[in-house]
């Protein structure tokens, strides 16, 4: 929209069905967002209208909602849902908090999708190889690219907690600082949009899929949540004595309850499950710990205050408002029902049938499709909608035949 159309109030309106477009550019039948695919309208949230640092010419973003044309929110609208679960624990008197540690590759282009990618070369003309890990000097080489994130993230307010390079080869890590759910979800989104644009500024791309590399780390989107009285601003999962309550029980017995129905929302893609089968600390499970990050739920070692919980289940690859609300309506969903979780487990161990998680799309699509919590939380033409479009991006994938079966396969008898 031109600056002038948006300064004098022009309503954007859009077609109901790109909510559920798929990642092909295709959409599921006209049956799941109104045969009529009437226009929704863009809200603009006010506190998200941003400059493009980035843009040589003057552009700005405006994170919007998508509401009716009758004025409620979409039902289609992943912000929208998470707005809708910020209201109902604001009608208990709780308010949550997340944060939220985004992992990601800067690879060099990569303009033959055949092909592996591979890391950029750094200013020392060298690729990395894999031995920079948490080093001070890791992202050194790409100091150039790392500059302008910084100061395109301080021009955009997105303050930023720390940052370092992880286990991959030329992966990193963002932490963003705790706060309101769609704040994060807000910010996250917008850090992700800097990452690739910066990116190609400098002649690099960056990927957030959640397993780019074989045999390497995939990409996590870990949520860490904790809720607060509305009123007082202490921490509910800590008494006054610095004990964990009841309703952190109960917000875990949640998370664990949900898990395995919302696997689909927190790894959307076939390539999510990569990651997931793939351990590297990233756990395929419903179960709790404390500071182990084997367990899909972990609590970090923290003093009462911010005793809070860790779903380490999302990828890079998640939306962040609907991994964020299907996360946080889990756990509350295990405060109204005071629901109880399981024992904790440490060290080593084997994860109970009851606890273990989907391990492909098809099968996550399948328990998100029977489910009848995802249905009373979210929504049925939420719900059925989703796991149209992810259905079409699953049967596009089975729809090509990979270089390891033509390798592997194609020489059997």
């Amino acid at each position: 929209m031109t600056a002038e159309g948006f300064l004098e109030g022009r309503r954007l309106q859009l077609a109901r069905g790109v909510l559920l477009q798929c990642i092909m550019g295709g959409y599921p039948a006209a049956r799941f967002y109104g045969s009529d695919d009437g226009d929704l309208a863009l809200i603009a949230e006010p506190t998200q209208i941003h400059r493009l640092p980035w843009s040589d010419d003057p552009r700005a973003l405006a994170i919007c909602d998508a509401d009716e044309l009758t004025g409620e929110s979409s039902n289609l609208s992943t912000r929208g849902q998470l707005k809708k679960v910020i209201a109902r624990y604001a009608a208990r008197g709780l308010a949550p908090v997340v944060a939220t540690e985004l992992e990601f590759f800067v690879f060099a282009p990569n303009t033959d999708p055949t092909q592996a990618f591979r890391p950029p070369v750094g200013l020392d003309g060298r690729r990395e190889d894999g031995q920079s890990a948490f080093s001070v000097s890791s992202n050194n080489g790409l100091r150039p690219f790392f500059n302008e994130v910084y100061k395109c993230m301080a021009a955009l307010g997105l303050p930023r907690d720390t940052f370092m390079h992880e286990m991959g080869v030329s992966q990193f890590e963002i932490n963003l600082l705790h706060g309101d759910p769609l704040l994060l979800a807000d910010q996250t989104f917008l850090f992700k949009h800097l990452l690739k644009e910066v990116a190609l500024k400098h002649g690099l791309t960056v990927v957030c899929m959640a397993k780019p590399l074989a045999h390497t780390p995939g990409s996590s989107m870990h949520i860490h949540q904790s809720i607060v009285d509305s009123n007082s601003g202490k921490n509910v999962f800590s008494d006054e004595q610095g004990e964990p309550t009841a309703m952190f029980r109960h917000f875990i017995g949640g998370q664990q309850a949900g898990m395995a129905d919302f696997t689909a929302l927190f790894a959307p893609n076939v390539n999510s499950y990569q990651r997931l089968c793939h351990p590297y600390a990233s756990p395929n499970n419903a179960c709790w710990s404390h500071d182990n990050r084997a367990a899909g739920l972990r609590i970090p070692a923290s003093s009462p205050v911010a005793r809070r919980v860790e779903n380490r289940l999302p990828g890079a690859d998640a939306n962040p408002y609907l991994a964020i609300a299907a996360s946080l309506a889990a756990g509350l969903h295990g405060i109204e029902h005071e629901l109880e979780p399981s024992e904790a487990i440490q060290g080593e161990f084997e994860v109970p049938d009851n606890l273990s998680l989907p391990c492909t799309l098809h099968a996550a699509l399948e328990r998100l499709k029977r489910s009848q919590l995802a249905r009373e939380l979210f929504g049925q033409e939420f719900i059925e909608g989703y796991n149209a479009s992810k259905t079409m991006e699953l049967t596009s994938f089975f729809d090509e035949i990979t270089p390891w079966e033509r390798r592997v396969l194609a020489a059997q008898a």
